[in-house]
């Protein structure tokens, strides 16, 4: 069955050229031009790559720092003890625990956080949260630089407040990936989207053959799709201020 689609949606989309893929500075305005929300829109950047999420060599799970945040209030878990603990109270962290932390999620299902970071020592003991972290994409993991040594928690805390976010493929081998918001400018979310690219090629499996990245995306929440053209996405650098 067919989605029917509002007033306000059929407006958008027909500022959108079927059939044409876009210059990335050209979809970055567009995004913002064919928002129609109340509210502050998340965009999105969704790109279907050549990749067999079947094998484990084929797997994409990295971080990128944009440049311009995500315009989101990123609310971080520390999961620490002792010094640590204190540096991460120090750097800003919203919730800090250890033991404590660990039994507030088990028994309560506390999950008021965005992303969750731990100290190696502490892993033994949050592994056990794995079933109610993961399916929640919350679980420590080092590849997402969300394992990190008790010195360093002060930087990684910083990192993510500043607009550092973790990507994985999907199961069918899309990316999902928020990369700003429509108030912010056409400069921003391409910057933003020239650092995703930069990361996305870097993070290549080496099991992946053929073309690597099949399509390209934008889009605002609730908002229609702009195609965008890929070798022109994937030849993008930020540009600097």
């Amino acid at each position: 069955m067919a989605q029917k689609h509002g007033k306000k949606y059929l407006a958008a989309a027909a500022k959108v050229e079927k059939d044409r893929t876009y210059l990335p500075d050209e979809a970055a305005q567009l995004v913002k031009d064919t928002t129609f929300t109340s509210f502050d829109a998340t965009v999105e950047a969704h790109l279907r790559l050549g990749i067999d999420p079947r094998h484990a060599d084929q797997q994409i799970r990295t971080t990128v720092s944009l440049p311009h945040g995500t315009g989101k209030q990123v609310r971080v878990a520390v999961f620490a003890q002792g010094d640590a603990a204190r540096n991460a109270e120090q750097a800003g962290a919203d919730i800090v625990g250890a033991d404590d932390l660990i039994t507030r999620i088990e028994k309560e299902d506390f999950l008021d956080f965005d992303v969750a970071i731990a100290t190696p020592d502490m892993m033994g003991k949050v592994g056990k949260l794995g079933r109610i972290l993961g399916r929640r994409g919350l679980m420590p993991n080092p590849k997402s630089g969300t394992v990190v040594q008790p010195g360093d928690i002060g930087r990684a805390i910083g990192e993510l407040r500043k607009g550092r976010v973790e990507f994985r493929n999907d199961k069918t081998g899309l990316l999902h990936v928020a990369i700003g918001k429509t108030s912010f400018s056409a400069d921003q979310i391409r910057d933003n989207f020239a650092a995703l690219m930069g990361a996305v090629k870097a993070a290549k499996p080496s099991g992946a053959k053929g073309v690597y990245i099949k399509s390209i995306t934008l889009t605002s929440t609730m908002g229609p799709g702009i195609a965008v053209d890929i070798t022109e996405a994937q030849n993008l650098s930020v540009v600097e201020e």
